[in-house]
Parts: C-alpha cells; sequence; structure tokens
C-alpha cells in the first residue's frame, strides 16, 4: 500500500447527532479497481474525534440475506460501534437514558463508508436495503450474559413515527420482536419494576 493510501485511510470524520453521546463516523475508503479497503475502527484515530476510551472485549459480526429484514429496537447496557462491510442498512437510534433526551431518535444509513456508535442506554435497530448484507459488524465492551434481560421497543411504534422506508407490510420481522412492547408500554413497565 502507498503511503499516499495510508494517509487517506486516517481521515475518519465525526458527524454529531442531536442523541448526546452517539456520533455517526465518516470512514475513508482507500478504493482501488480491484478492491477497497477500510479501516473501519482504529482506537487512537476514533478517540482523537470524540470516541470514548471503548475497552472493548468483543467484535461479532453477522449478515442478512433478504431486503427488508428489521431489528430491533434493543438498548443494552454497553457502548458499541456499529459498521458494515458490504451492503447498506438504515440504522434507527433510540434514547432511552433518563433526562431531556428521553425519547429523542437519530436515523442514518449505514455502508462501508460509514459507521455509527452508540452509547449505551441508546436503542438501536435496523432494515436492511440490499438483498445481501455481509458482516455486520458490532464491536462492544461487555460480554453479553445469556441471562441479560436489556430493554426492547417495538421498531413499529406508531408513536414513534420512524420513516422506515420498507413499510411494516413488507419488512421483515422475527415473530419475537414483533412482540416487543410500545415505548409507552415499556415506560409502564418500567415504573411498575420499581413500585
Amino acid at each position: 500500500m502507498s503511503e499516499s493510501n495510508s494517509t487517506t485511510m486516517q481521515e475518519v470524520i465525526k458527524e454529531q447527532t442531536n442523541i448526546a453521546g452517539l456520533f455517526i463516523a465518516n470512514l475513508a475508503l482507500n478504493d482501488e479497481p480491484e478492491n477497497w479497503i477500510s479501516e473501519n475502527y482504529q482506537q487512537e484515530k476514533m478517540e482523537a474525534i470524540g470516541l470514548p476510551s471503548t475497552g472493548s472485549v468483543k467484535t461479532y459480526n453477522f449478515s442478512e440475506k433478504q431486503l427488508g429484514v428489521t431489528r430491533g429496537l434493543h438498548a443494552e447496557p454497553w457502548d458499541k460501534f456499529i459498521s458494515v462491510s458490504k451492503g447498506t442498512i438504515f440504522g434507527v437510534y433510540l434514547d432511552l437514558r433518563r433526562g431531556k433526551n428521553f425519547g429523542h431518535i437519530v436515523t442514518t444509513e449505514i455502508n462501508p463508508g460509514k459507521a455509527v456508535f452508540v452509547p449505551r442506554g441508546v436503542a438501536n435497530g435496523y432494515q436492511t436495503l440490499e438483498n445481501s448484507v455481509n458482516h455486520n459488524s458490532y464491536t462492544v465492551t461487555e460480554n453479553y450474559p445469556i441471562e441479560h434481560m436489556h430493554l426492547c421497543v417495538n421498531a413499529f411504534d406508531k408513536n414513534l413515527a420512524i420513516n422506515w422506508p420498507i413499510p411494516q407490510e413488507k419488512a421483515i420481522v422475527l415473530e419475537t420482536e414483533s412482540l416487543y412492547p410500545t415505548l409507552g408500554q415499556l415506560m409502564i413497565e418500567l415504573t411498575n419494576r420499581k413500585q
């Protein structure tokens, strides 16, 4: 790889969002006729643009084979950095942390040139915009205990008014996720837990 290509790959541009701690990282792609290379996570570079020290413990990849697969919304108690190596997904992020930003939503497309850092307590979901999305990668700061319960909200909660590119009637949703509560139902459940 030439020095100029190496320099190009160092460029990461941070986009702020209206959810505290959630940001979009525009990654430089070293695009050549035969292939492309993207350094989608490098601790020193990410910390230089404001990513907190993640202390990442695991990265896992998965792929979705069909257009319209819709997952989420899940809020786990750890940070995660989400990237895609092939294809495009529509990402949705819902702030479930206590405070003035509770309920705020950010949406963006994620592709090989764009990744998202999601702080703990912010729910994320996505919808595939192509037939083959490969290596949808999550780098997380905690191991996932099997018995762990995390907060879930129905991706098609009408009160959230998320403008999914593929409507609910054409989306592919896991049966278990179609039963997730609305945000209003989740708030009632959390209030009852405290009593």
